[in-house]
């Protein structure tokens, strides 16, 4: 396979022939496939399946998996363990009884990982024996912990299936693996083989089980035995970068080459590195520059890594970063470490728990192993279109006084439906009913002291978010329509609402006026930053009126995630001069086609926004000019961008590098395309396996030439 490659200059190669053509295979989609044929395990022999609790079918469940999927070991791979089954690809346990689902999965979540490593497995297991002692506990609480107890019998069951399959197979590795896996994960690892295998056998045996979970900082669990192993001559930098290197191809697992809606790698395992410990201390190190080493040669999008930028990152990691971004990876992104901690502390967490910061497989923020996540996105552009301009009806006769009342009329709009989130958070603590999720609840760290499940209130924090969607062309609109009806007076309001609802036909003259002369958001331009941050301010003070109730924090976030596709349909004609059907706003970033200013004007109109009161998150997508690749400053150019994105409050930036004439021809020949991989919101994708709609939506985001 030919990697894609944005930049002029040749990926560096660093790893071995084996590794390469190991990777090679695995996004060509082979295991992918080869699960998808192995779909699932059957429960159809189970006797009075009806009249069994949803805990006991888990069980069962848990158990058959383990026993029964298959097991695979690649000519080329040092890490064992692998999701052989299929269904696991579509977010639900895979077992099936008469053909049918069983139950579904967990995700959005970074498990405890770190501790599992710590601590081992063992040590959970004896806390669950200890825990099943006392004479408190209610049936559900003993179901609960008896469920945590079999998932640790299965994880055993799958091991030692690992361990036989090792004794005789064709891989050159397979008794150093065999070594390496022999005492973990139940055992904590002594040194860093032990410790990539363990993370790795964990991690996959979540996804066996049907669960999409984050995996974390991986170069704080990874790095300190890393360093060891280098100090003590126990392992050489290039060996250690081939464990690295089998760790993230073993992450395209689930490759199936085929096109989906949002492409073949959402499946929510980001990767933190960098940033501070639990003393403030940053925890760069070679783990950090051998994983961004390994993205550099191999193009893998199965894996966004997000840095957490400080000003104490390393000059090294910015630059190898950048390289990645300069070669078109499509995967990197970072967080301005300093607001989101300052951001967590304010909304109420512990500084120690603040440091912990992971995020949930997107980019929302949470602490890993501690967090029951989930978040309420809708459309606030919908709710201008409809409740306050009502644009579905043809015989509204709509006029407000001024513009003061039609943007009052917006936010008691925003306030209503803010109120119904609130109210359906507190009718629905669940998600999708009541799942077992026994798998999920032995790595939430407090599940085994409370004997309670992920979705009953186990884990130390229960997040549910708001997400607002639409904003900036909620901004746009409002801006626009504030300008040309109510003070320069050009049209009545009722006249200009008409030629919306007809979609501005004859009236191209005007919807000219409107593209050309109004900078909107995303321009740097003062009057229109000032309106989005005061109603940006005025939307979180409305979330933050139900801090927290009961036992759920409701911290404020903004989002998309590509839901204006859904949502086109659903919009009508656009104040800021787009007809019906358009792509509009990307989470926090301008409208595309808007922002005519460059890349430093759109970080600075979305950095005035107040993002620090945004503890939950959001995101700014960044698509820069394959020019900036020539210019011989280019590593200056972007770390400058990051570093800049810093310094004036930003949040959370997702870097991409993108050529749409490249785009375009990836849609005609996909085949010389297959590993050009694309940022779409909080993941990454290969562009050919997105639909055509999300493909139209990548090459329609704006290209930032400055």
């Amino acid at each position: 396979m030919n990697f894609y490659n944005a930049s002029q200059t040749p990926r560096p190669v660093r790893l071995s022939d084996s590794t390469r053509t190991f990777a090679e295979k695995s996004l060509e989609g082979i295991y992918g496939r080869e699960a998808m044929e192995n779909r699932a395990v059957m429960l159809d022999d189970i006797a009075d399946w009806d009249i069994l609790t949803h805990q006991q079918k888990y069980d069962i469940a848990v158990r058959r998996i383990a026993e029964q999927a298959p097991v695979r070991i690649t000519p080329y791979e040092r890490v064992a363990g692998a999701a052989t089954l299929g269904v696991a690809i579509t977010h639900r346990v895979p077992a099936l009884r008469n053909g049918q689902y069983v139950m579904g999965s967990i995700s959005h979540l970074t498990l405890g990982f770190d501790a599992a490593l710590k601590k081992g497995i063992d040590d959970y297991e004896r806390r669950i024996h200890a825990r099943l002692g006392d004479a408190d506990l209610t049936e559900k609480q003993r179901a609960v912990l008896l469920g945590m107890e079999n998932v640790i019998e299965a994880m055993h069951i799958w091991h030692d299936r690992y361990m036989e399959a090792l004794k005789n197979c064709e891989n050159p590795y397979a008794s150093e693996m065999r070594r390496n896996l022999a005492r973990v994960p139940f055992a904590p690892p002594r040194n860093y083989r032990e410790a990539v295998q363990a993370l790795w056998f964990l991690f996959s045996f979540e996804r066996l089980m049907g669960n999409w979970p984050g995996i974390g900082r991986i170069d704080e669990m990874l790095g300190g035995f890393l360093e060891a192993d280098l100090a003590s001559g126990a392992i050489s930098r290039d060996v250690a970068r081939e464990y690295m290197a089998s760790f993230i191809v073993k992450g395209c697992e689930w490759i199936t080459g085929s096109a989906g809606t949002s492409g073949d790698a959402q499946h929510y395992q980001n990767l933190i590195i960098g940033g501070v410990n639990a003393d403030g201390v940053d925890i760069c190190n070679t783990a950090t520059e051998l994983l961004l080493e390994v993205l550099e040669e191999l193009p893998i999008s199965d894996f966004p890594v997000a840095l957490r930028l400080n000003k104490h990152t390393p000059q090294k990691i910015l630059q190898l970063l950048s390289s990645n971004v300069r070669h078109g990876c499509g995967v990197m992104a970072v967080y301005n470490e300093d607001l989101v901690l300052q951001s967590l502390q304010d909304f109420g967490y512990s500084l120690k728990d603040a440091r912990r910061f992971t995020n949930d497989g997107c980019w929302e923020v949470q602490v890993p192993g501690e967090t029951d996540f989930r978040y309420f996105p809708f459309d606030a552009y919908g709710l201008l279109q409809r409740d306050v301009l009502h644009l579905d009806d043809e015989n509204a006769m709509i006029d407000y006084p001024d513009y003061e009342t039609m943007e009052a009329a917006w936010i008691a709009a925003l306030d209503r439906k803010l109120t119904e989130i609130q109210e359906e958070i507190d009718k629905n603590f669940s998600q999708l009913g009541w799942i077992p999720s026994s798998a999920i609840d032995l790595l939430e760290e407090d599940c085994i002291g409370r004997a309670r499940s992920y979705r009953d209130g186990g884990p130390l924090y229960c997040v549910r978010s708001p997400h607002i969607g639409g904003f900036p062309d909620v901004v746009d609109s409002l801006y626009v329509i504030k300008k040309l009806v109510f003070e320069e007076k050009r049209l009545t309001l009722p006249a200009f609402l008409q030629i919306l609802r007809n979609d501005w036909a004859d009236a191209e003259d005007l919807r000219r006026y409107v593209r050309e002369h109004y900078k909107l958001f995303g321009n740097d331009s003062e009057d229109v930053d000032e309106l989005a941050a005061r109603l940006f301010g005025v939307y979180i003070d409305l979330v933050e009126r139900v801090h927290e109730r009961g036992a759920i924090v409701r911290p404020a976030g903004a989002s998309t995630f590509g839901r204006q596709i859904d949502w086109a349909p659903t919009r009508y004609s656009h104040a800021h001069g787009f007809t019906a059907g358009t792509f509009l706003a990307s989470n926090l970033g301008p409208t595309p086609g808007t922002d005519t200013e460059g890349v430093s004007a759109v970080i600075r109109s979305h950095c005035k926004l107040p993002l620090k009161r945004l503890s939950c998150g959001t995101a700014l997508d960044i698509k820069l000019d394959t020019a900036l690749l020539t210019e011989e400053r280019y590593e200056t150019l972007l770390t400058g961008l990051m570093r800049g994105f810093c310094d004036l409050d930003g949040f959370f930036m997702q870097l991409d590098v993108a050529d749409n004439q490249v785009l375009l021809d990836a849609q005609k020949n996909p085949e010389a395309y297959r590993s050009l991989s694309v940022r779409v919101s909080g993941w990454s994708a290969r562009f050919v396996t997105l639909s055509r709609e999300w493909q139209d939506m990548i090459i329609q985001r704006t290209t930032q030439m400055r």
